[in-house]
């Protein structure tokens, strides 16, 4: 607990009524006693290094290192990852691995070095240890990527876990990317990063941090080659970035700095080396593979925060179908609970909901259910009743049952970190899938105690199962999200095996791809909370998290037209695009903004829908291969340093590059391309990269380029699949990869392949010879 905690409460007595403020007082004052009591002062504390090297102990894919005052244990494995832990940390156990640690890399082996120090070589990668504990990582070649300082404790005399902090040396033309979704991204500036899950309490614009969901995964990319960091550890902790600077004083570089600041916890991390895609690929193998949404996940989604009944809900999806609005599911926030109970669906306002459920999948719309960790805690009330049975709900260091403050007014939360509980709750989406919904989306789940207000819910001292090994919340706070995701996921796997599930979290931690979506929260409404939403998807994506997008809303205020127009648009090439409606927001729809607002909405909407079959199929790439559908421009070229700088586009595959537009009254705007040649998609005018070209952008769209040579998947006029194929510049060939729609079962279907060759003035299109099946219409564009 801290006083910022407990500013937020007395804050909330003013802005969310008497009654609901001082409960919510009350429950700050409990959360500060708690501590108070579970989690001593550290007092004095003991300074400590590794010391020197005495000995080494080889072993199956390196060995360990004994220092004077640690251990270190290294191991390359099989998959080309690199992973060292001090002090005789291991790999396991873990929530960000999908599994157990990858087999050890049998060619890679611990052999001495020069000046007392240690090396492993292996395929991809050299790490050296010197003699004082400094760990470099280095190309096949020897180019350094990372040098690792020695590692330093602060031991409590008292005892206690220790906090340490680790710094770290890379190339001086490197730059930083990951961390989570940071809307100071995609390329994360010199200063401080939280990591520890956060409901702000208000909307986030560029330069808030931190963010809901928040991991220790960086990307490095640099000259040299790119690498990605992860430091497994769970804890509060702090990043702090410095990028270097070339031929700083007197003509020497100054590398790029990285300082990890943790409060507790095993100082253990992994490493890996190559191209992005190498890296994105590994990086999934470690964590899981993501997650694939049904195909109706991938179209267009609509959410209302609040739902005053069937009526309603009629009445929206009437609007849509009338001004010839897509509309592929419909989000029910919270006000359509009983009572704002979890699992309880409103009779009296919905009391014929799976009829009206059934009615809308006949015409192609899901309902998709709002779910929060909260519980009522109220003898009675059936959730409750049953986890305080089972004895689920997270305690205080006393023994007591933790009770926070949530929309149902005071609540009490499931340990999602006991298997469990974790299968008592998946069991409860039963009710949820009898009323007719077919997605979910988890909110709240930092966890907070009332949305609105941005509190630390449990007390740091909370005590929790992970997984029997017991600990606090100091350790399970960032994996909250993660641990419910995956009770909605599993429970939902069970109850119903025949489908995949839609879960949508909007926090989690590294590995959360394994069990669904997530999705930018309170970004800010403004023009520059256009340019966080993007900056939290990209780096979301680079973090093994495909499947993201905004909310196309007024969550802090109505929007204006043009602004709704520009986030409409961007949203519409993210993963996941969604709109929402809300109090705030004024409760407007795209018809409510008027005639031209309408038609330029609908143009965006169709073009999604147009789109959707090549949203399949980056969806199962992502599934396949860990390449995230929404990539930064850089992704095909980090060697160019112009493009490891651009920030505002985006490539979305490898087909298409979205520019999206974001201030007032701009209706031309500057690409940076990457090498090659690119179409713009409306008008067709080539454009020869890299290198920086001026394109339009009117008010009723933002400029999108295809690759040329790119094969794109489409939906045909008569709803088919059918294939855009973007002209190869004269000399060149191209290609690309299908993956058609198998429902929303869990068949896998085959890629399909292409390559396209140019011949004089005609385009030739060919299936990879062996793939069965027949060719698809095609249609070729960019010859004129």
């Amino acid at each position: 607990m801290d006083g910022r905690d407990l500013v937020r409460s007395v804050k909330a007595v003013g802005s969310a009524g008497a009654a609901q403020g001082v409960r919510t007082v009350r429950a700050a004052w409990r959360r500060r006693r708690a501590d108070a009591k579970g989690l001593p002062p550290r007092g004095a504390e003991r300074a400590r290094v590794p010391g020197e090297v005495r000995d080494a102990q080889s072993g199956p894919g390196g060995g360990v290192l004994r220092f004077s005052r640690s251990r270190l244990r290294v191991l390359v494995a099989v998959n080309g990852a690199v992973f060292w832990g001090w002090d005789g940390a291991g790999p396991e156990p873990s929530y960000a691995l999908a599994g157990p640690c990858p087999e050890p890399d049998p060619r890679a082996v611990l052999e001495p070095d020069k000046d007392g120090g240690w090396r492993v070589v292996a395929e991809r990668v050299t790490v050296t240890v010197s003699r004082r504990g400094a760990v470099e990582v280095c190309t096949p070649g020897g180019v350094l990527l990372r040098r690792d300082l020695p590692p330093r404790w602060w031991e409590p005399a008292g005892g206690g876990p220790a906090r340490w902090t680790q710094r770290s040396q890379v190339a001086a033309d490197a730059r930083f990317f990951g961390l989570g979704g940071r809307a100071s991204g995609p390329r994360l500036r010199d200063g401080v990063h939280r990591l520890w899950n956060t409901d702000p309490g208000h909307t986030s614009a560029p330069g808030d941090d931190p963010a809901h969901l928040t991991m220790p995964v960086q990307l490095v990319v640099a000259d040299a080659g790119t690498h990605l960091v992860f430091h497994d550890n769970s804890w509060d902790g702090t990043v702090t970035l410095r990028e270097g600077e070339e031929g700083a004083g007197s003509g020497h570089d100054r590398p790029g700095a990285s300082e990890l600041r943790m409060d507790g916890g095993p100082l253990r991390c992994w490493v890996i080396v190559g191209t992005p895609a190498r890296v994105a690929h590994t990086w999934a193998s470690l964590t899981g593979a993501a997650a694939l949404p049904p195909a109706w996940a991938l179209g267009h989604q609509h959410a209302r925060g609040d739902v005053g009944g069937e009526q309603e809900l009629r009445r929206v999806v009437d609007g849509y179908q009338e001004h010839g609005l897509p509309l592929d599911a419909v989000h029910l926030g919270s006000g359509h609970h009983d009572a704002h109970r979890v699992f309880t669906v409103d009779q009296e306002r919905f009391g014929k909901l799976p009829v009206l459920a059934e009615e809308l999948r006949r015409d192609g719309i899901r309902l998709v259910s709002a779910v929060g960790p909260g519980v009522r805690a109220a003898p009675g009330d059936a959730v409750y009743d049953s986890g305080a049975a089972r004895d689920a709900f997270v305690r205080d260091v006393s023994g007591n049952v933790v009770r926070g403050v949530g929309r149902p007014g005071e609540t009490v939360f499931p340990d999602f970190t006991d298997a469990r509980v974790r299968a008592w709750w998946g069991g409860l989406y039963r009710e949820r899938l009898d009323q007719g919904f077919s997605g979910f989306w988890h909110d709240g789940d930092e966890p907070t105690s009332f949305a609105a207000f941005g509190e630390r819910t449990l007390p740091r001292s909370a005590r929790h199962a992970l997984e029997g090994r017991g600990g606090d919340h100091r350790e399970a706070h960032n994996v909250y999200g993660l641990c419910m995701a995956r009770a909605g996921y599993e429970g939902l796997c069970a109850l119903l095996p025949e489908e995949r599930p839609f879960v949508l979290s909007r926090s989690g931690w590294a590995g959360t791809q394994r069990y669904g979506g997530t999705w930018t929260g309170g970004a800010a409404t403004g023009w520059p909370g256009l340019r966080a939403s993007l900056a939290l998807v990209l780096g979301l994506g680079l973090c093994g998290v495909p499947c993201a997008g905004l909310d196309v809303d007024g969550s802090d205020g109505v929007p204006s037209p043009e602004l709704f127009l520009r986030r409409l648009q961007l949203g519409s090439y993210l993963p996941l695009f969604r709109t929402y409606a809300g109090v705030r927001a004024g409760w407007r729809e795209p018809w409510e903004f008027g005639p031209e607002v309408l038609a330029h909405a609908r143009g965006a909407l169709v073009e999604r829908r147009r789109l959707l079959p090549y949203f399949v199929t980056l969806a199962h790439l992502a599934r396949r291969t860990g390449a995230p559908c929404a990539r930064p421009v850089w992704w095909n070229s980090p060697e160019d340093r112009a493009l490891r700088d651009c920030g505002d586009a985006f490539l979305l595959g490898d087909a298409l590059l979205v520019a999206p537009v974001f201030g007032p009254g701009v209706r031309q705007r500057v690409v940076r391309l990457p090498r090659g040649r690119w179409y713009d998609t409306v008008t067709e005018q080539a454009y020869e990269g890299p290198g920086q070209v001026r394109v339009d952008a009117p008010l009723g769209r933002i400029p999108v380029l295809a690759r040329a040579g790119a094969v794109v998947p489409v939906r045909g006029e008569r709803g088919g699949l059918e294939l855009e194929v973007w002209a190869p510049a004269p000399g060149r060939t191209g290609g690309g990869q299908v993956v058609p729609d198998a429902g929303d079962g869990w068949d896998e279907p085959e890629i399909e392949r292409y390559a396209v060759r140019r011949q004089g003035r005609e385009v030739v299109v060919e299936r990879e010879e062996g793939a069965g099946g027949p060719m698809r219409p095609v249609r070729v564009r960019g010859l004129g």
